[in-house]
């Protein structure tokens, strides 16, 4: 043994006890007392109380430990027997992109047959100048009555003055009006791009729907974001995290205008979340080049900017499409209606496989966090290969490369993450329960009732000793992480189309794994775990005030569950209007 390795433990607790020295000398200038706090550390303590000094938890314990700490100077919150959790995080969302949505565009979210979408469509052109752009997104045909896309002649009458787009909820395909297929040039002889497919009618016209790459086509021809839209779309969707207890999100796909925004409002102190992001690296070897010059140049994880509060943290690649539209890349057909086939149709790469092993192995030989978006049995498989072949190259520990939705691993895909987790600290599953919930009905019929039995595979999971992060690729679903524990352990679908269960309930799991996959694991997946993710001293007070107790409301309650009162960083962001809890001195 050399000297220094004598000196790293000894050094280490030097450093502990000097910690702990100091925060027993700091008096909180904020305590909570007289709660139920669910730590979700290592031993999943619960505590009554907890004192925060400069943003920073410096001791949990009980009411009595806690108030004889307190100066006269402290603030008080009295719980009075409310539960407080860590600050709930997300770890695949679209936050800039979905406040956008949310602020400047139609939501058709809530439409629930298409008569409901004419309506909306028709009321915004009437605000419209004749030629101009209207933008909509988040209708889901397993939410209508009709049970079937949305079509260009669906709009063509309504809105024959105006282009328009309606985004699909999953993001990989949408439909286009006729005006703005004309302006795109599709016709009925336009070949399908690479990696995309253009939706025919019987008589092989275009019906507007437009899947994968090529949605471009139309998409490209919309004007762009401007930096003002871009900030405003991301305090509103901060706005609302707040609200629902939520204090850390993974942005993914994101561009450099988004990523200007988020600085400008760092810059301007209102970036009251932490957001850590994932460049889009495209799908050639000169965009993931120039992904990861811009990577390059700005510190990598847990470095950031803000002390902790925004970080550049690596590269998305997409492997494939959308178990919505059935591109998604799988080893069999889709199936349609459940139990019909969508014969010869088993989806396909949105990256050349040969192209995205490039691209991972250049972010890998970087130091460069990867997340690649897979869906498909098939992909997956490529995905989790591809990371071992780089890591056995080069055994770079603790990149955490990671699997986005990975919503029917195969045996195989999950053995090499239960490896690579335990060889290289990579290979991790960045998972959205609430898919089964919010677009359940469309997965339930694609997928068809055997694969469905697979889709997250949360159990499986544990028993095999994977970890996951849990999230909701909002704009997808709904961000709210409540809805994202629920949907671990009920597994039910929105509507009920094809039954109320229609994957099943022998991979649902308990109520404290799921919390955990919220929190703790979930702060590993920003790097973060130093700082966030379990309610500890030294942690950083990102805390969440409930109505309820998680660990023993009715599971099927947990989907309402109410968050009271939010706080970042020590700071009070958030306080229900009406929940009687008051910050007293």
């Amino acid at each position: 043994m050399t000297v220094r390795s004598h000196l790293v433990p000894y050094v280490s607790g030097c450093l502990f006890f000097a910690w702990m020295g100091i925060a027993r000398a700091q008096v909180p200038d904020l305590i909570l007392i007289n709660g139920k706090i669910l730590t979700v550390d290592a031993k999943d303590s619960v505590v009554e109380a907890v004192a925060i000094a400069k943003g920073k938890i410096v001791a949990t314990g009980s009411t009595a430990e806690i108030q004889r700490q307190a100066g006269g100077a402290t603030r008080v919150i009295d719980l009075h027997g409310l539960t407080a959790t860590p600050g709930l995080i997300d770890t695949h969302g679209h936050f800039a992109d979905g406040g956008v949505d949310e602020v400047y565009h139609v939501v058709l979210s809530d439409i629930q047959r298409v008569s409901d979408a004419a309506a909306k469509i028709r009321e915004k052109a009437a605000s419209l100048k004749p030629g101009e752009w209207l933008v909509g997104a988040g209708w889901d045909e397993g939410k209508l009555a009709e049970r079937r896309y949305l079509l260009a002649s669906d709009l063509d009458q309504i809105t024959p003055n105006n282009p328009v787009w309606l985004m699909h909820t999953t993001g990989h395909y949408g439909v286009a009006n006729s005006y703005a297929l004309k302006l795109a040039h599709i016709t009925a002889s336009t070949p399908d791009p690479p990696a995309g497919t253009i939706d025919r009618d019987s008589q092989g016209g275009p019906t507007g729907v437009l899947k994968e790459s090529a949605k471009d086509l139309v998409v490209n021809l919309i004007p762009p974001t401007t930096p003002e839209q871009w900030q405003r779309g991301i305090l509103h969707s901060i706005e609302g995290l707040h609200r629902e207890g939520m204090t850390a999100v993974k942005d993914a796909a994101l561009t450099e205008p988004m990523w200007d925004a988020y600085r400008e409002l760092l810059r301007q102190n209102k970036l009251d979340e932490r957001i850590f992001v994932l460049w889009d690296a495209g799908h050639t070897l000169e965009s993931a080049r120039q992904a990861l010059a811009r990577i390059s140049a700005l510190p990598k994880p847990p470095g950031s900017l803000g002390d902790g509060v925004l970080l550049s943290g690596g590269a998305k690649i997409f492997m494939d499409g959308s178990g919505g539209a059935r591109t998604a890349w799988m080893h069999q057909a889709w199936n349609k209606n459940s139990t019909g086939v969508d014969t010869g149709n088993v989806g396909y790469p949105a990256t050349d496989p040969d192209i995205y092993r490039q691209q991972v192995r250049m972010f890998h030989q970087a130091g460069v966090h990867v997340g690649t978006h897979a869906i498909g049995d098939r992909a997956i498989d490529w995905v989790v290969d591809t990371y071992a072949e780089v890591l056995k190259e080069q055994p770079t520990h603790g990149l955490r490369h990671s699997i986005i939705h990975c919503n029917i691993p195969t045996d195989h895909a999950i053995d090499v993450m239960a490896s690579l987790q335990k060889q290289y600290d990579a290979g991790y599953p960045e998972a959205q329960p609430p898919f089964m919930w919010w677009i359940g009905d469309t997965y339930a019929g694609n997928f068809g009732p055997q694969r469905s039995q697979r889709l997250e595979p949360l159990k499986t999971w544990m028993v095999k000793g994977v970890q996951w992060a849990g999230g909701s690729d909002y704009f997808v679903t709904p961000y709210p992480a409540r809805y994202g524990i629920w949907a671990s352990l009920e597994r039910e679908t929105l509507k009920g189309v094809y039954g109320k269960h229609p994957f099943g309930t022998a991979e649902a799991i308990d109520v404290h794994t799921a919390l955990r996959s919220y929190t703790a694991w979930a702060a590993r997946q920003l790097f973060l775990e130093n700082k966030i993710g379990t309610l500890e001293p030294g942690k950083d007070a990102d805390i969440a005030i409930w109505d309820h107790d998680l660990y023993t409301m009715p599971a099927q309650q947990i989907k309402n569950l109410k968050c009271e009162m939010t706080i970042f960083r020590g700071r009070v962001v958030y306080q229900d209007a009406v929940a009687g809890i008051a910050i007293r001195k």
